[in-house]
């Protein structure tokens, strides 16, 4: 064998086992590293006391994700005052293990609106058309319906407020709070009209918008509504990112630049959480670790 021949396998090689570790490292390691985002917005009005608030999202919560359920149970001991879900909870029709994975921050105060995985259970698609538009949401009697209604029910129940296409208002230590969501704009679930979003208490200290997927539609009638403050999941975090680059793609019509953490839009601050979790059918996260936002808002200054 020649040497140069012999110096292309060798390449060849090395190349190869650099993509096998990758795909070892985003398929079976970094889904697990799970992390907390923390941030502190001056968003309050002066005097107000502090308050904490977890941002949870995109859990996709599978069976077979006994690590995740465990790291989740536990969010309950940073003693959040507010907990704040975005949406797509499931990826199977599993909620008495949602339940038990979430009781501890049942017992938090909460507000929720849901994605599109709580309506009905992710299908296989061709990943590579995630990277050249958002994902088409189609569903079919192929599609194992989720307990939507039930999971509605079951927040309820335990005190979160329910946000699809409503508004509604909770006061925290001696904060007053009104709250307006969305539903999951990727289905096309948003009502937004010159009515809505709308805050009605003209008194609240803080208003917030929530909803699943940060489509600018949305982010601009929030703003447009006078909202200090917006949350939203979906992204993922662009979920396949490149080191020292970021995002690629948000699955929505959001820059990439801001798929997941704290920037500034149009006179409110925004949140986009990089959410725990994938499709079962892309079970990978590549520089892009999964998290939970803890937001600490303080008094403006």
């Amino acid at each position: 064998m020649n040497r140069s021949l012999a110096t292309t396998i060798t390449a060849a090689g090395a190349v190869g086992a650099i993509g096998l570790a990758g795909a070892v490292w985003a398929a079976g390691i970094e889904p697990t590293l799970f992390r907390i985002r923390r941030s502190t917005l001056p968003v309050l009005p002066a005097g107000a006391e502090d308050l904490r608030v977890l941002h949870i999202s995109d859990l996709h919560l599978c069976p077979w994700q006994k690590r995740k359920m465990a790291w989740v149970s536990q969010l309950a001991e940073l003693e959040p005052d507010l907990v704040v879900n975005t949406g797509d909870n499931l990826s199977a029709p599993m909620l008495e293990e949602l339940l038990d994975v979430y009781a501890g921050l049942l017992d938090v105060p909460g507000v929720f609106v849901l994605g599109s995985n709580d309506f009905y259970a992710p299908q296989l698609k061709n990943p590579l058309r995630y990277l050249q538009a958002p994902s088409e949401v189609k569903h079919s009697t192929k599609n194992a319906a989720m307990p939507t209604l039930e999971l509605v029910d079951a927040f309820a129940e335990r005190g979160w407020m329910f946000l699809d296409n409503r508004d509604a208002e909770l006061e925290l230590r001696g904060t007053r709070i009104a709250f307006a969501g969305t539903g999951d704009a990727h289905m096309d679930r948003d009502r937004i009209d010159e009515q809505w979003p709308r805050f009605d208490s003209t008194e609240a200290d803080l208003r917030i918008g929530v909803t699943h997927a940060p489509y600018l539609r949305v982010l601009d009638a929030f703003a447009a509504a006078g909202a200090d403050l917006a949350f939203a999941g979906h992204t993922h975090g662009g979920q396949l990112c490149v080191p020292f680059y970021g995002a690629l793609v948000t699955n929505c019509d959001l820059p990439p630049r801001h798929a997941k953490g704290v920037f500034d839009y149009a006179g409110m601050t925004v949140n986009v959480s990089g959410g725990l979790g994938f499709s079962p059918f892309a079970p990978v996260r590549f520089a892009c670790p999964p998290e939970v936002s803890l937001l600490t808002l303080t008094a403006r200054t």
